[in-house]
């Protein structure tokens, strides 16, 4: 049967997929929209399946609270190139997707991607995606802090976000959680405080340490002391709580908290940027 152009044209705005695929589907599907659609999202999957060995390295990273504060989301979305992670449909399906994570606080990534958004689930709405660009494209991570107070910090670019909480809630909190979460992007540390990191982590900066003071020269006997000496400045630039205060460099992040509150700390925190 012959495929006008106002059925092309109306598929196309139904489903956002390119004039010539909108055209091939009503022609294998005679006419018939839901069939279009149906052969439209299967030709997403395909899409997808045949660039699953593509690597997805771009992207876009959001982080955003609730209006009370007290949840935070950050979600990944991967792309191929940095030209579709910048493109309109790419930027407002990962919006779509933050605010309904943090509408509805999933507690999984896998959670998140069987939720639904606009009468299919995000993981459908992305394999739709996928079937219009022609891209692979995945949503590849997903995190969440609850608190008194939460800061989420989107570094410009969308290319490094962050996720404080703090146990206090408060105008002038809120505003301490915000440097803090700027803290996080631009410090990057691994855990909270010197308790945080894991033994494995401790176990390896001490045999790091002490290769390094051998190939140094030092005595045998000085190893572990030296080694111990190197942990210590370790836990000083990697744990949140001992860093310096990248606004005042008189000041550790902890000196900056009990200085505005003795019982003010940390409890949360996440950060993810591209490519790490």
């Amino acid at each position: 049967m012959a495929i006008t152009a106002a059925e092309v044209n109306k598929l196309r705005q139904m489903t956002g997929a390119g004039m010539m695929d909108c055209k091939q589907a009503l022609t294998e599907s005679e006419g018939d929209f839901e069939k279009a659609i149906e052969i439209l999202r299967k030709k997403g999957q395909k899409v997808a399946a045949k660039r699953a060995d593509r690597e997805a390295t771009e992207g876009i990273i959001l982080a955003k609270t609730n209006t009370e504060k007290t949840f935070g989301a950050l979600i990944v979305v991967n792309s191929e190139t940095d030209f579709v992670a910048k493109s309109a449909d790419f930027i407002n399906y990962s919006r779509a997707v933050i605010d309904l994570a943090v509408e509805n606080k999933p507690a999984s990534l896998d959670e998140l991607k069987v939720l639904n958004l606009n009468g299919r689930s995000v993981e459908e709405n992305l394999m739709d995606l996928v079937g219009k660009i022609g891209e692979k494209l995945e949503l590849s991570a997903y995190s969440t802090v609850q608190a008194a107070n939460v800061s989420a910090y989107n570094h410009l670019g969308n290319k490094l976000a962050t996720l404080v909480g703090l146990n206090k809630s408060g105008e002038k909190i809120e505003e301490v959680a915000h440097d803090l979460a700027m803290q996080v992007a631009a410090m990057a540390p691994i855990a909270i405080d010197k308790d945080d990191v894991s033994q494995a982590i401790i176990e390896k900066e001490i045999e790091i340490g002490k290769e390094q003071a051998r190939n140094e020269g030092k005595p045998e006997a000085m190893l572990e002391k030296i080694a111990l000496g190197k942990l210590n400045k370790f836990y000083q630039e990697s744990t949140l709580l001992n860093q310096v205060f990248v606004k005042d460099h008189n000041l550790t992040i902890r000196q900056y908290l009990q200085g505005l509150d003795k019982e003010l700390t940390v409890v949360s925190f996440k950060r993810h940027k591209l490519g790490d």
